[in-house]
């Protein structure tokens, strides 16, 4: 049997040092990808900013909202505005837009609870319409306006089959960020009609007053019908109202 012994000397020498070289490249290559791999992850996770705004925060323009109903009813409020808009980074945002998003979101938290969708009703809408543009003007916000009327008062002026009346209201910014405790972190920022709607509808929903408004909860009489009223000022404020009407 041949047992002859692997060669040494020069050729055991030559060896070690092929195998510190491939070492070598490798230990560089290790590091390199290293580099690379940190440089990746700064690409990644970084937050990108261009001219102070975040563009991860970018939301994307609205849909078509599902429509809500009659625009222009044949008794309206001398006082309603009709529509009313304001352009942000992202798209122009009108009432009627918001308005239509803001029923539906409505009728789809009262589905939530069994309860039937509210039937628009171009007349209510008016009159609640008129009050938002109301509020901004003579910069108030409350359901009792200047001259003492309540929201049965109002309607009441314009037409009369409505046994019952309710009214929510709220108020809010196009554009600017604004405190709003259902967010995580409480600030939003509304850019778009659909986005508007949410936060407003969150508002009531997370107001009790204004939520059993909406569910029908405690003494609120069950709604036939209903309209929201959105006003949008030059300067982005935002007043809107949703008036519910019992018919008799």
């Amino acid at each position: 049997m041949d047992r002859r012994r692997p060669a040494t000397g020069d050729t055991n020498a030559d060896g070690s040092t092929d195998r510190a070289l491939v070492r070598g490249l490798v230990n560089l290559l290790v590091a390199i990808l290293l580099v690379c791999s940190l440089a990746l992850g700064t690409a990644l996770f970084a937050p990108q900013f261009i001219d102070g705004i975040d563009i991860g925060e970018q939301p994307s323009p609205s849909p078509e909202p599902p429509p809500a109903g009659e625009r222009n009813p044949a008794v309206a409020d001398p006082g309603d505005p009709r529509s009313s808009s304001y352009e942000t980074d992202v798209e122009v945002v009108r009432s009627a837009t918001v308005e239509d998003f803001v029923h539906a979101k409505i009728n789809d938290r009262r589905a939530v609870h069994d309860l039937p969708p509210l039937e628009w009703d171009g007349t209510v809408a008016s009159v609640a319409r008129a009050h938002s543009a109301d509020m901004a003007r003579r910069d108030y916000f409350a359901h009792r306006n200047p001259d003492g009327e309540a929201p049965a008062d109002r309607f009441q002026d314009v037409a009369n089959y409505c046994q019952g009346y309710g009214e929510n209201i709220a108020k809010t910014w196009l554009g600017r960020r604004v405190s709003q405790a259902d967010d995580d972190d409480g600030i939003v920022r509304h850019r778009t009609a659909e986005g508007l709607a949410t936060g407003l509808v969150n508002q009531w929903m997370n107001s009790t007053p204004h939520r059993r408004a909406i569910l029908e909860e405690g003494r609120t009489p069950g709604w036939d019908r209903a309209g929201v009223g959105v006003y949008i000022a030059d300067n982005g404020a935002v007043y809107a109202g949703q008036n519910f009407c019992q018919e008799w």
